[in-house]
C-alpha cells in the first residue's frame, strides 16, 4: 500500500538514476496525467493511498520516461507560447527557441501583415501561433511530411483557426502558389549536422523524426534553400525569418546578400548564441 506522495518520490528516484534532468517534475507530471490531476491537486492529496489500479495506470508511462521517450510525446501535447498544442512522433516537439523566433519576428512587424508563409511547419506551432496574434491574416503552412501536415491540421482544428490556416505538402517552395506573395516567411527548418545529432540526448535521436533535424553541407543545406527561393515569393518590403544553428551566420549573411537582401539583422538566443535571421527583401 502506498501513498501518493511514496510513489511520486520512488518515481523521481528511479528518473534520477536514469539521469532525467528535473526527475520530480517529471514524475509529478507523469503521475498527474496518468490518474487525471493537476499538480496543485496531487500535493492536496500525497497522504492518499493509490488503488492497483491506479498504479497500473502509472507504471506504463513510468517505463516509457525510463526508456527516455520525450515527456511531451507521453503527455501528448505541451505548452507552447500561449497554446496547448498536441504532440506525437508525427513531428518536433517546440522548442523553447522558437519562441523566442516569434517574439522576435512579432516585434519587427510594424502592421499585421496580410499574408504568412510558414515553412517546416511540423506540428503546425509557428503557423498557429501568428494566426491567433493576426486574426486577419492569411497563413499558409507547409511541410514535405504528410503526417506532420494532419497533425498540424488537427491542431488548427483545436484552436478554430482552420480556416485560416492553409496547409500544402511542399517540398519547400515546390508547391508554394507563384501567384503568391508573402509579407512574412517564416522557418525552422533542419539545421543540425548528424554529428550534433548523435550527440544529442537520446530524447532527440531515439524519438524525434531525424528529417526535421539534419541537413546536409553543415546544417546548412535546406536554409540555403529557403534563402535562395525567398525572393521570388516575398512581397517588396517583406521578411524573411529564420531559426539556425549556432555557427552558421556567416556564411548565411553572405548568402542573404548574395541574394538581394538589402537588411539583415542577427539575433542570440538566451544562451548569447547567435541562433535567429532576419532579413528584408
Amino acid at each position: 500500500m502506498l501513498s501518493l506522495l511514496e510513489v511520486i518520490q520512488k518515481t523521481a528516484d528511479f528518473f534520477s538514476k536514469k539521469t532525467l534532468e528535473s526527475p520530480r517534475l517529471n514524475a509529478e507530471l507523469l503521475i498527474g496525467h496518468a490518474l487525471g490531476l493537476k499538480r496543485m491537486q496531487l500535493y492536496l492529496q500525497f497522504e492518499r493511498v493509490l488503488s492497483e489500479s491506479e498504479l497500473e495506470s502509472i507504471r506504463p508511462l513510468v517505463k516509457r520516461r525510463g526508456q527516455r521517450e520525450p515527456l511531451q510525446y507521453i503527455l501528448g501535447e505541451t505548452e507552447w507560447s500561449g497554446l496547448r498544442l498536441k504532440v506525437d512522433r508525427r513531428a518536433l516537439i517546440p522548442r523553447p527557441e522558437t519562441e523566442m523566433l516569434i517574439e522576435l519576428l512579432l516585434s519587427f512587424i510594424e502592421k499585421p501583415p496580410s499574408t504568412i508563409l510558414d515553412m517546416g511547419t511540423g506540428n503546425g506551432a509557428i503557423a498557429l501561433a501568428l494566426a491567433k496574434k493576426y486574426s486577419n491574416t492569411k497563413v499558409f503552412a507547409i511541410d514535405q511530411s504528410q503526417e506532420a501536415l494532419e497533425l498540424a491540421k488537427e491542431n488548427a482544428d483545436a484552436l478554430c483557426v482552420a480556416d485560416q490556416v492553409s496547409f500544402l505538402r511542399s517540398n519547400w517552395f515546390e508547391a508554394v502558389p507563384s501567384c503568391v506573395g508573402f509579407d512574412v516567411i517564416v522557418s525552422n527548418p533542419p539545421y543540425l549536422t548528424e554529428s550534433e545529432t548523435e550527440a544529442a540526448e537520446p530524447e532527440v535521436r531515439a524519438y524525434e523524426p531525424t528529417a526535421a533535424l539534419v541537413s546536409d553541407e553543415d546544417g546548412m543545406a535546406d536554409i540555403l534553400k529557403i534563402i535562395s527561393g525567398a525572393p521570388a515569393f516575398l512581397n517588396a518590403g517583406g521578411l524573411l525569418a529564420l531559426e539556425t544553428g549556432i555557427d552558421q551566420h556567416s556564411i548565411l549573411k553572405t548568402r542573404l546578400q548574395a541574394a538581394g537582401f538589402v537588411r539583415i539583422e542577427s539575433r542570440q538566443d538566451l544562451t548569447g548564441r547567435d541562433r535567429f535571421m532576419f532579413a528584408w527583401r
